[in-house]
């Protein structure tokens, strides 16, 4: 099997990366394995479910990207993995995994997935979704409040606290490291298609 086609795609919590990764996954259908940095925020079993509450989420640390480095190699070698799947209601990995087999093409997304130099040098193509600030806490409220079982209170708190000044410290300085930057995700239908066209020009040469 050939070394897949790796497509990272980073941005601020709420900017559409997921969008965009689903119209991807969409379009090329069997062809593609997603994993998400989100999945492999480190395991927090000894902590109590506050202080589980309390940890920087938005802060490089947070992540066990090692694990998925490895896992990204195994995927490029041919070989499935069983990818973790994390539990946003108790701020904990869950129990069960997700097996992932390798394919034509991996999409991987996450906010920071750009900030971490070892990762980047796996991705064949950097994509950095570039989304209006006002915009993306508003998205993140409706998602966490409706989707994750928080507060509004909680999501107000967690955004001043953590998200916005590691998005200023973090994230948005990842944006450099991007070969291609989308305003408004999933929903620009230019950069969409100039990006699936892309896509295609390199798969069909793989």
């Amino acid at each position: 099997m050939k070394k897949p086609l790796i497509i990272g795609i980073a941005g601020g919590s709420g900017s559409g990366k997921t969008t965009l990764a689903e119209r991807i996954a969409a379009h090329f259908g069997d062809a593609v394995a997603t994993l998400r940095h989100d999945d492999y925020y480190k395991e927090q079993k000894g902590l109590s479910l506050e202080a589980r509450a309390a940890i920087n989420y938005d802060h490089p640390d947070a992540f066990d990207t090692d694990l998925l480095i490895k896992h990204l190699d195994a995927l490029c070698a041919g070989c499935a993995i069983d990818a973790p799947m994390y539990d946003y209601t108790v701020h904990d990995r869950s129990d069960r995994v997700r097996r992932v087999e390798p394919r034509d093409v991996v999409l991987l997304e996450g906010i920071l997935i750009l900030e971490n130099k070892a990762l980047r040098e796996r991705l064949d193509i950097k994509l950095f979704v570039d989304t209006d600030a006002d915009v993306r806490i508003l998205r993140r409220i409706v998602r966490d409040v409706k989707g994750r079982g928080r507060s509004l209170d909680s999501v107000i708190g967690q955004y001043l606290a953590t998200v916005k000044p590691m998005h200023e410290a973090f994230v948005e300085p990842s944006k450099k490291h991007a070969d291609l930057i989308v305003p408004e995700g999933g929903k620009n239908a230019v950069a969409f298609e100039l990006i699936i066209a892309r896509l295609e020009a390199l798969l069909e040469n793989k």
